[in-house]
C-alpha cells in the first residue's frame, strides 16, 4: 500500500464560536482568512475568546488534518514538523499518535504554535495564528531518511513564508520519486507568493488542491476556468466551491463532483479532510472522480462538527462506506 509522508506547521487549534462578526472587525480580520498574529496579539484575542465565547481545543494544522484523517483511513503516515516542549506540544505529539502517525517531530525550548478559530454564525472560519515552534523549522531539520520509503509528499501552502524549506521539502520528495500533493492552503498566502507559487508548482507539484477563492487569485478566472489552467500546470488540479462540491481535472478526464449533503456548523478542516479522502483514493489508484467522492464525503462529515476532528463513530462510518 503506498505511504504518505506530511510535513506542514505544528498547531494546535483554539476553536471558538461567535454570534457575531465583532471580533473580526475589532481586529481587521478579512473573513475566512489566516492571519499571522504575534505573541501580544494571540494572547489579547484568547482573552476576549475566554470572556466571550465557548471554546475547545484540539491538534490542528493543514497538513497535519489531512495526514491524521489518512492515518484514521488507514493509510501508513508520518509527519514532519517543530513544536516545542511544553504541554501544547505533548498534547499534538500524543494526538498524531492516536491517529495512527508516525512522529517526525523535532521538538526545541520554544512555546507550541496555535491558532485561534473564529467561527462566525454562517460557518466560516477566520483564522489567527502564531506559529511559535513551528516558524524554526528549518533546510537543516529535513534529510533523506524522513523521506524514504514513502510515495507520497503533501505539503502545506502555509509553508511558503519560508521559500527555502517548500523548496528543499520538494526537492527531497522528487528525489526520492514521490508524487507530491500541494494546497494552496489560504488566498492571501497565495496573493503573498503567487511568484514562487507559481515556480513550485510548474516544477514539482503533481497534485494541487485550491479552494475558489485561491484558485481565483492564483489565475484571476472564475472555478472552472481556473481549473483548466491549474491542470495545464499539474497533473491533476481540484477546485473546491464549496457547498457546491468540486471540480477535479486530471489530462483530459474532468468532472463535477457534489457535495454530500450536510448540516454544516463549521468550515474548520474542510479542505483539509477532502485532501484525505481524495489522496486516500489516490494510495489506493482509484479513478480520480471516485477519489473527488472520498474527498466531498470526508468533507461533508467534517463540516457538521466543531473543528477539524472526526469521531472514531464518524470515521467507521465513512470506512463501512468505502467498498475499495
Amino acid at each position: 500500500m503506498n505511504k504518505i509522508l506530511g510535513i506542514g506547521n505544528v498547531l494546535v487549534d483554539i476553536l471558538a464560536i461567535f454570534e457575531d462578526d465583532k471580533m473580526l472587525q475589532k481586529y481587521a480580520l478579512p473573513k475566512g482568512s489566516m492571519t499571522h498574529v504575534d505573541e501580544n496579539t494571540t494572547n489579547k484575542i484568547f482573552d476576549d475568546i475566554k470572556r466571550q465565547s465557548k471554546y475547545e481545543i484540539v491538534a490542528g494544522g493543514s497538513a497535519a488534518n489531512t495526514i491524521n484523517g489518512l492515518g484514521k483511513l488507514g493509510i501508513q503516515t508520518a509527519f514532519i514538523g517543530k513544536t516545542g516542549k511544553d504541554e501544547l506540544g505533548k498534547f499534538f505529539i500524543d494526538n498524531m499518535k492516536q491517529h495512527g502517525t508516525l512522529s517526525r517531530l523535532i521538538a526545541i525550548e520554544k512555546t507550541t504554535g496555535n491558532c485561534k478559530v473564529l467561527i462566525t454564525p454562517d460557518g466560516e472560519r477566520t483564522m489567527c495564528t502564531y506559529l511559535g515552534a513551528a516558524i524554526d523549522l528549518c533546510v537543516e531539520d529535513l534529510c533523506d531518511e524522513q523521506f524514504q520509503g514513502y510515495d507520497y509528499l503533501h505539503i502545506e501552502g502555509y509553508l511558503m513564508q519560508n521559500h527555502t524549506l517548500m523548496k528543499r521539502a520538494l526537492e527531497l520528495a522528487k528525489q526520492h520519486r514521490m508524487i507530491v500533493s500541494l494546497d494552496m492552503s489560504s488566498f492571501n498566502v497565495v496573493a503573498e507568493n503567487k511568484k514562487f507559487m507559481n515556480e513550485i508548482l510548474h516544477k514539482y507539484v503533481d497534485i494541487i488542491f485550491a479552494n475558489e477563492d485561491e484558485a481565483r487569485v492564483f489565475t484571476d478566472k472564475e472555478p472552472q476556468e481556473a481549473l483548466e489552467t491549474l491542470a495545464e500546470i499539474c497533473k491533476i488540479a481540484i477546485v473546491k466551491v464549496g457547498s457546491a462540491g468540486s471540480y477535479v481535472k486530471q489530462g483530459n478526464e474532468s468532472y463535477k463532483i457534489r457535495a454530500i449533503s450536510a448540516n454544516a456548523i463549521d468550515a474548520t478542516g474542510a479542505g483539509d479532510l477532502y485532501a484525505s479522502g481524495f489522496l486516500y483514493g489516490m494510495a489506493k489508484n482509484l479513478p480520480i472522480e471516485i477519489c473527488g467522492e472520498i474527498g466531498s464525503l470526508c468533507a461533508g462529515n467534517i463540516v457538521e462538527v466543531v473543528g477539524p476532528k472526526l469521531s472514531d463513530e464518524r470515521w467507521n462510518s465513512i470506512k463501512r462506506s468505502l467498498s475499495y
